[in-house]
Parts: structure tokens; sequence; C-alpha cells
């Protein structure tokens, strides 16, 4: 998807203004989405949505909410997050009905890597990048998924070439983990997403005002530019294939 739709003439638009754009089909998405978080919840149990906070995120946690479920919420906070959404983060907190949990990565492991490696060491290379956010991210999800039977990601589609095939459920590590993962926003486009943002008046991330797409660590994340990919913003200094932390990517 061009970044274009991000920028207003004056650059002052928010992104509700500037990307809520409905498809035809998207009644048709809604309600396959619902009906899938609905099956989630009553055949799945234990199951627990994962939330960055970024705006796939917060259109599923209302979601859960509004469809009263009993899934959970977890956020890794990895102690590198922008101030926004730590402020989001407290906001979801105080508001759903849903559960919030908060997982953060073990603190002497966090001191050790930038005692030895540095606090910016994640620009170093990408095994550095990587190991950090072993200690930040995969860690800490390996605690929020333990006993879990499935767990509900914001992955979609369009977010870029690796995802392109994301299925609505994902049984692939069903076999060696017993953990189906759900992608429920699998086939929302970009304007999907902020058309039930806007519709719903769902609480969002206004790093998004900014022209962040996608939001993570704050050394790791940037605004993009006209003409830059959806996630051009995430390790930027990486080649494109690299880009993921690990969360999403299969052995």
């Amino acid at each position: 998807m061009s970044s274009s739709s991000f920028l207003s003439a004056n650059g002052q638009s928010k992104a509700t203004t500037l990307n809520a754009r409905a498809s035809d089909d998207f009644a048709a998405k809604l309600a396959e989405t619902q009906a899938l978080l609905q099956r989630a919840a009553a055949e799945f149990s234990p199951v627990t949505q994962a939330s960055s906070l970024g705006a796939e995120d917060v259109v599923i946690t209302h979601l859960i909410n509004s469809l009263k479920l009993d899934i959970p919420v977890f956020v890794l906070e990895t102690g590198a997050l922008h101030t926004e959404t730590l402020a989001l983060l407290e906001r979801t907190e105080a508001t759903s009905r849903a559960p919030i949990n908060v997982y953060r990565p073990v603190h002497e492991s966090v001191i050790q890597f930038v005692r030895h490696q540095g606090q910016d060491a994640m620009y170093k290379s990408i095994e550095l990048r990587k190991e950090c956010c072993g200690i930040r991210k995969m860690e800490p999800l390996a605690r929020a998924l333990q006993g879990q039977r499935a767990w509900i990601t914001g992955l979609r589609q369009e977010q870029s070439s690796a995802r392109a095939d994301v299925p609505l459920q994902d049984d692939s590590e069903v076999a060696t983990k017993n953990l189906s993962k759900f992608n429920p926003l699998a086939k929302w486009t970009w304007g999907d997403v902020w058309h039930y943002i806007a519709t719903n008046n769902v609480d969002y991330n206004p790093l998004h005002d900014q022209f962040f797409p996608s939001v993570g660590c704050a050394p790791c994340t940037r605004a993009i530019s006209l003409g830059e990919e959806f996630r051009a913003g995430r390790w930027w200094w990486e080649d494109e294939a690299a880009k993921e932390c690990g969360l999403h990517v299969k052995k």
C-alpha cells in the first residue's frame, strides 16, 4: 500500500481522516472477524490477544470488549516503547472490560545486554538486534503464551510481502506447541482498519497521526515518507528480508 494515504496537503490531518476508507465488502469482513473471535473464545480457551497497541490491535481489543468475550489481552512492555504507547497502555488498562496483562523483560537480562553491548547495539548488526528482541520480546512472549491454546494477533496480508499469505487461522504450531494462532484482520485493508476506528471512536496511538503506520520499540521505529512501504519504518537500516523480531516467524 502506498504511503501517500498518510500525507495530507498540510501534513496536519489525523490518521482517521486520511485513511478511513472501507472496502466494498467491509460488512462481510467484519462479520467474519466477529464470528472468528467468538469461535476462538468458545472453542480454544484459554486464548489471549497479543497487542502492540497499534491500529490493528486496538480494533481487535475493541471487538473483544464489544462482544463481551472471555479473551484477556497481553502487552509486551519492552522497556523501550514510545511515551505515546505507554500512555495508551494506561488508558487501555483503565477502560478495557477484558483484562490487560503486561509482560516485561527480565530486568537483569536487559542490564547485562546494555552493559556488554551498549544501548544502541541493535544498530550494529542483525544478530545484536535480534538478541535485543529476544530479551525484550521473545522471552516475555513465551511467558505470556504459557498454558494458552491459542493467541490472537493483528497480522494482515497487506502489511508486507512476508505476510501476504497470512491465514485467518494458523495451526502450523499445533503439533509442536499445541498452539493455534488467529489473525482475524488478515483480509482487512488499512482503510478498513481506520474505518472501524473512526466509526466506533476507538482510542488509538497518536503516533499514527505522525505517519507511523507500524509502531514498535522507539529505537527501532520511525515515521515513513511518501512512496515508502507500510513497514519501511521498522528496522529501516536492515535488509527487507530480515524485518521481523521473531514473534511471527515460522521456524
